[in-house]
């Protein structure tokens, strides 16, 4: 009845597409955006920790150290990002059923057991769709977090040391020169480089579907594809275009959105600073 009313009020066509539009996959399509939304701010929370944790390691005053965090943000910027997102959450799993594995498995279960993984199927591990989110947002910090390294890295040396040193005639202590002249003039350097580290992070998040995890892509994809339905037949054709357009306009705005506020951040972080940049 009220599928009847609404063709009578809007016509065939318009409550055709409403329905479809509006139907259980698209649905699930359209909640599924939280995925994304989510991977990226708690993924660039934790590439900003990351990246200030592998700055202090860059600027230590130990050699050991020092190398330390060079090797992080060499050997993690040089690794493609498929390959990190394949490797990290497999590593981790296979590491937990291992442990699993030294307390459930016995001699007997990892004799019967016919695959080579898992020692026994009793210490098997199965992730649902939020953990493998999670895995996904530290695979994303541990990536993005070596880039944001050496932003900040790069960004605290290019403060001009004679600002540091006046700070110091002043009487400053070494802390309230790192908190309020040193780390106070580093963001106005680093803000253009993690603008870019950000809009990187925002493109890796099309690769959640590697984790099993239904993101926008994934649902694109499957409801683009044509669809048959044993009591119509095809419902419609090869859509993914269309789906994909969508998803264009959908990470063109956010760039937009990102713009506005980098460059929002930018002047409040150049307050009463005579820097040019």
């Amino acid at each position: 009845m009220n599928a009847e009313w609404l063709s009578n009020f809007v016509g065939e066509d318009i409550a055709f597409w409403l329905a479809y539009f509006t139907n259980g996959a698209h649905r699930a399509w359209y909640a599924s955006f939280r995925f994304t939304i989510f991977a990226a701010l708690f993924g660039a929370l934790l590439a900003l920790i990351f990246g200030l944790f592998g700055a202090m390691l860059k600027n230590a005053r130990f050699f050991l150290i020092r190398g330390i965090g060079h090797t992080y943000t060499g050997m993690v910027r040089g690794i493609p990002d498929v390959l990190f997102f394949l490797f990290f959450p497999l590593a981790f799993v296979q590491a937990i059923e291992w442990i699993n594995a030294q307390f459930v498995c016995t001699p007997e279960m990892i004799a019967a057991t016919q695959s080579n993984w898992p020692p026994c199927r009793e210490a098997a591990i199965y992730f649902s769709t939020g953990e493998y989110l999670i895995l996904a947002c530290v695979a994303l910090g541990i990536v993005y977090g070596a880039f944001v390294a050496n932003v900040i890295h790069g960004a605290m040396r290019a403060v001009p040391k004679g600002q540091l040193e006046a700070a110091r005639a002043y009487g400053m202590s070494a802390t309230q020169v790192l908190l309020r002249i040193h780390i106070r003039q580093m963001w106005v350097y680093a803000l253009p480089g993690l603008s870019n580290v950000w809009m990187l992070l925002i493109k890796a998040t099309a690769l959640l579907s590697l984790l099993q995890v239904a993101d926008i892509v994934w649902w694109a994809g499957q409801l683009g594809a044509p669809n048959y339905l044993p009591q119509a037949g095809l419902v419609h054709g090869d859509w993914r275009w269309g789906y994909y357009t969508a998803l264009f306009v959908f990470y063109i705005f956010v760039t937009l959105l990102s713009e506005r506020f980098f460059q929002r951040v930018t002047v409040w972080a150049r307050r009463g600073m005579p820097v040019e940049v």
